[in-house]
């Protein structure tokens, strides 16, 4: 009798194990793509939730939305009530234009829409005349809040949050998914990645590739390098992610707001890794116009910050380097490879 009642127990603990599903939603969102991959036993929400989501930060953030909050405050010279999207995203903006000497600039809008990269249809290329006077109104001081609403010194000064908003989409994403008590899942947004837990059943950390630039500098090629998480988020930033040629030249969307033209330097990507993305997909852009040695510099003065570079030296041949975080992860991934393929 004893022999059956521990096989009993047994096979009924053995039943009640949980069975994994990898579970996968895709769409499109923000003018590109999104994948979300996460394991689980059972799922109670599906693709029209995560799309739910989206749509209600851009009609926050999203200046592509004739109706949404940053277009309605960008259109006019009064003040607007922020929502809690536009709070948070204003606040890291701000602490992130502190942190960098200006170079991460939100209200750097009416540069980028001159140079070709705005909602609106431009002709040409600006000339120095119009970069000097749309300078004028690129400064993040020129914003303040009260209360929740947020307010311009200025009424020329425009403010656009594409080179954050995608980042901290993910991290709504992601507080969603852990609020359905998930805790293995991968959120990807445009290439920006974040990241948690394990794969199951057999507990493999996620695998993120980054990605490498084509000979020209203007197109993908491959993935160069490959490091694994279980937590954290991924994102980069490069001259070849969106361009255009004009007059025989070609025209980064990164922009410069301390120049007023699109930086230009032996930077061709970066990739940062941070805790969650918004933090990344921050600092990404101004890493890049800061140039290789002053970013290195910068990250290497950060404990919240690891970051790749791929630059293209003095002959002409391509590189890379990293920080010394950077490394580590970089390593742990060929250690995992190694121990894999014995």
């Amino acid at each position: 009798m004893r022999y059956l009642c521990v096989l009993l127990v047994t096979c009924t603990a053995f039943l009640h194990q949980p069975v994994w599903r990898k579970i996968q939603i895709n769409g499109k969102a923000q003018g590109t793509t999104y994948h979300i991959t996460w394991y689980a036993t059972d799922s109670t929400f599906g693709q029209q939730q995560i799309d739910s989501i989206l749509q209600k930060i851009d009609t926050s953030l999203s200046i592509y939305n004739p109706q949404s909050l940053i277009t309605q405050f960008n259109n006019n010279s009064n003040g607007v009530v922020m929502d809690n999207h536009f709070s948070t995203v204003f606040n890291k903006s701000m602490e992130t234009y502190r942190q960098t000497g200006g170079i991460f600039d939100i209200t750097v809008q009416p540069l980028v829409q001159a140079w070709g990269f705005g909602p609106q249809k431009v002709n040409g290329l600006p000339d120095s005349g119009t970069i000097s006077s749309l300078k004028a109104c690129v400064n993040s001081n020129n914003l303040y809040r009260q209360g929740n609403s947020l307010f311009k010194k200025k009424p020329c000064t425009r403010i656009d949050v594409n080179g954050i908003a995608q980042g901290y989409s993910v991290d709504i994403l992601a507080a969603f998914l852990e609020a359905q008590g998930i805790v293995n899942y991968l959120v990807e947004l445009g290439g920006e990645i974040r990241v948690k837990g394990h794969k199951q059943p057999g507990g493999e950390k996620m695998k993120i590739g980054i990605e490498a630039p084509g000979e020209d500098n203007f197109q993908l090629s491959m993935i160069s390098k490959i490091i694994v998480i279980d937590s954290g988020a991924i994102t980069t930033s490069g001259s070849y992610r969106k361009f255009y040629e004009s007059e025989g030249k070609k025209i980064s969307h990164i922009i410069d707001p301390r120049s007023g033209y699109p930086a230009r330097n032996e930077l061709i990507s970066v990739t940062v890794y941070a805790k969650d993305a918004i933090t990344a997909d921050a600092y990404d852009n101004a890493l890049m116009v800061m140039g290789l040695q002053k970013a290195l510099q910068f990250v290497e003065r950060r404990k919240d910050l690891a970051a790749h570079f791929i630059y293209r030296k003095a002959n002409g041949a391509v590189a890379d380097t990293a920080s010394g975080r950077f490394y580590k992860l970089l390593q742990n991934a060929e250690r995992r490879t190694l121990k894999a393929e014995r």
